[in-house]
């Protein structure tokens, strides 16, 4: 069962791609306030934070593209059953 994702179960729950945007938004955040700090530790958290940023913006653009599929293929969900799968 998920947690967090839109499911027969969990109709009012979230679209990936809405979900990842709330994580790249707190690591930037977060890669912010360390882009100041010199330390070998801090630039080290700081390259990974801008690595992981691009995955997730990756991911975003993947996960859009598969609600715009599933929206033009099958329309919108209805009554939380799903558009594909079982």
């Amino acid at each position: 069962m998920t947690h967090f994702l839109v499911t027969d179960d969990k109709p009012d729950g979230y679209r990936l791609e809405d979900i990842l945007k709330i994580i790249r938004k707190d690591i930037f955040l977060r890669t912010t306030k360390i882009m100041e700090d010199d330390r070998p530790e801090a630039q080290v958290v700081m390259d990974n934070n801008v690595k992981i940023l691009g995955l997730l913006s990756e991911s975003i653009a993947l996960a859009e593209n598969s609600t715009t599929v599933l929206q033009k293929s099958f329309g919108p969900s209805r009554d939380g059953k799903p558009r594909i799968g079982k």
